[in-house]
């Protein structure tokens, strides 16, 4: 999720679409979060660990 985020960043950043840039920026935030959690240890969505 973090990688897909970024890479719409670099595509949304590109190409002047600002949707792909606010997407991009959303899912990055949300999969950071989720790695967070992760590596805290706290079960993400019914898993143990969230890569």
């Amino acid at each position: 999720m973090i990688i897909l985020g970024i890479i719409l960043l670099a595509v949304g950043f590109v190409t002047g679409i600002s949707i792909l840039w606010t997407i991009g920026i959303v899912l990055a935030v949300i999969g950071v979060v989720l790695w967070i959690l992760g590596s805290l240890g706290h079960a993400v969505a019914g898993r143990r660990h969230y890569w």
